[in-house]
């Protein structure tokens, strides 16, 4: 019988002598080592912070989409307003001048002034335009830019109304809009208002007579006046005792800046005067009411100041 080869061992062998035969499976792939785990840890910590500030850079206020401002705004005032299909008046067309100083389109969209801080307090929008008046309420909602106009109460009644003043609104039926400085007017003076969503429902509250008066912001009052051919009055008007602002969410200071140098830029460079001389032609300035910062002058009103 033949000798089995140099270095073989024949099945016998391996049976008798405990010899492991070498498996043709193939060897397991070489595991990494920590280090090469430790590094690719760091180069995906890496990538991630690198498109952070991408992102960052490309749209430095955090708007829903960078270079675009997602506006919320009323469709109904004097103030602000739809016309031929573009959103105008005082406010709109000043904030686009604003957004124009930091390079942004503006895209306005129409809403209820009742949901419009809650709005903007959730990020559907990036900012809220409509003469939205600065009260301490509303800062635990949102944030405000620096002022930007005065206001007045109206007092629009029925034609024929024996109510001439404000002081004469207790124990009668008064509409706001809901979420209003206006409201909070009417709530503090214990007058139970009758609240509806937008200006056209207070003024219908009147034409009906399901109320008997309408504390609104002095232009549209005077404004629904004018267009309800002799049926509405402006029986008074009274200042407001605390500026209008745009509004953003909170805790964004960077966006914050940015708006008020914006602002404080359209006011010196003459926009915001010739708006107002647009908007509201023989309106005078209440002494002391400074627009923006304060910190900078502006073309004068041709209406003047008040005494």
């Amino acid at each position: 019988m033949r000798a089995p080869a140099t270095g073989s061992v024949s099945s016998h062998q391996a049976r008798n002598s405990h010899v492991r035969i070498p498996s043709a499976r193939p060897p397991l792939p070489h595991r990494r080592s920590c280090g090469h785990v430790r590094d690719g840890a760091r180069q995906l910590r890496q990538r991630w912070w690198w498109k952070q500030t991408a992102a960052a850079k490309d749209n430095p206020y955090g708007l829903q989409q960078a270079g675009t401002l997602r506006v919320g705004t009323l469709t109904d005032a004097p103030n602000v307003y739809l016309k031929n299909g573009k959103f105008t008046g005082f406010d709109n067309d000043l904030f686009t001048a604003v957004a124009a100083k930091l390079d942004l389109k503006v895209q306005f969209v129409g809403t209820d002034f009742s949901s419009l801080l809650a709005q903007v307090k959730d990020k559907n929008f990036d900012l809220g335009s409509s003469s939205i008046t600065i009260t301490d309420a509303r800062k635990k909602t949102v944030a405000f830019t620096n002022g930007y106009d005065f206001g007045y109460f109206g007092l629009d009644v029925p034609a024929g109304s024996g109510i001439t003043a404000f002081t004469q609104l207790k124990g009668k039926r008064v509409t706001v809009v809901q979420g209003t400085v206006q409201d909070d007017y009417a709530t503090k003076e214990g007058l139970n208002p009758i609240r509806v969503p937008d200006y056209n429902g207070a003024l219908n509250q009147l034409k009906a007579g399901t109320a008997q008066a309408w504390v609104a912001p002095a232009e549209i009052g005077e404004s629904s006046a004018k267009q309800s051919s002799g049926k509405i009055v402006l029986a008074a008007k009274q200042i407001s005792s605390a500026p209008t602002a745009f509004a953003i969410a909170q805790n964004n200071p960077v966006f914050m800046t940015a708006l008020n140098k914006a602002l404080d830029e359209v006011i010196k460079d003459g926009t915001w005067t010739k708006l107002q001389n647009q908007y509201y032609p023989g309106r005078p300035l209440p002494t002391g009411f400074k627009p923006g910062s304060g910190s900078g002058g502006f073309p004068p009103l041709k209406a003047g100041t008040t005494s």
